[in-house]
């Protein structure tokens, strides 16, 4: 079993601050995440305009969007702090804007069904990261077509429960597995529970090959309230906890361990069922 990419998900808690990000950045690579990713849209992209024009709830999130003029910026400071910049795109403008940046692209599950935008990110040639929160086999079917067709030759599929946050009970791990079986490749977890339970049973019972959770840093990003998000000291022993795991796997061939190698002679003798072994009993008598 291969130990997954850490994804850290920065999502709307950056407060379009240029050093926030930064600090983003550098908290994810502290703490031992592989990427970290950021989110491109432009709100009038992203809802339709009877939504706009009646919810200032939705107008509201004009304040989160992530300024174009950031991306060569953040894409520096990930290279610098050897982690990996990617970027969800919600536009199709923004797939040409990120190019020359993002180490792959995530495409959000509430984006699945949109073909154009699909076919653009599998186009550039750079891997896809797809969520496949709230769709059916199906509708995930007919969004791997796409990407494959359109010339994706490396793809990745997160399971993902679109809930904010997702009730441990039906996060439904077991889904990694069927997409793996089913589309023939890497898969994962998208999480939104923040249970650490969740993420270990996702990787060492179900093969997870990523996990991306949502990142802040102190409690006052602007999702944080919703809770889905981790704290950086949480995911850090999360983490810490995950990796270590795999050192213990070893190779797999059945000898005793350097750590057992004093006690092998301590066994019972198979002569009288008695310990230590016959002959370094002879060192014992007088």
């Amino acid at each position: 079993m291969t130990k997954p990419l850490f994804v850290a998900e920065v999502s709307s808690n950056h407060h379009r601050d240029l050093e926030r990000c930064f600090r983003f950045i550098d908290t994810a690579a502290a703490v031992g995440c592989d990427a970290v990713k950021f989110q491109l849209f432009k709100i009038e992209e992203l809802f339709a305009p009877e939504i706009l024009e009646k919810s200032p709830t939705h107008r509201a999130r004009k304040d989160w969007e992530l300024p174009v003029e950031f991306l060569p910026h953040l894409a520096a400071r990930c290279r610098e702090r050897k982690v990996q910049f990617s970027c969800t795109p919600f536009y199709l403008d923004a797939v040409e804007e990120l190019l020359p940046h993002v180490t792959f692209y995530k495409i959000a599950s509430y984006e699945l069904l949109w073909t154009d935008l699909l076919i653009a990110c599998a186009r550039t040639g750079k891997p896809v990261v797809l969520s496949t929160g709230m769709a059916t086999m199906d509708e995930i079917h007919g969004a791997v077509e796409t990407v494959r067709t359109a010339g994706c030759k490396d793809l990745i599929l997160l399971h993902c429960v679109s809930g904010y946050p997702a009730p441990v009970e039906q996060c439904n791990l077991a889904a990694i597995n069927t997409l793996a079986e089913r589309f023939a490749c890497p898969t994962g977890w998208s999480d939104h529970s923040v249970s650490p339970a969740v993420i270990y049973r996702a990787v060492h019972h179900w093969g997870a090959r990523m996990i991306e959770f949502h990142l802040d840093l102190e409690g006052e990003g602007d999702e944080f309230k919703t809770g889905h998000c981790w704290l950086p000291e949480k995911i850090k022993e999360v983490i810490a906890v995950t990796v270590a795991g795999f050192e213990a796997d070893g190779a797999g061939e059945k000898i005793p361990a350097a750590a057992e190698l004093p006690d092998r002679e301590w066994r019972a003798d198979p002569i009288d069922g008695l310990r230590p072994l016959n002959h370094v009993r002879e060192n014992w008598r007088g």
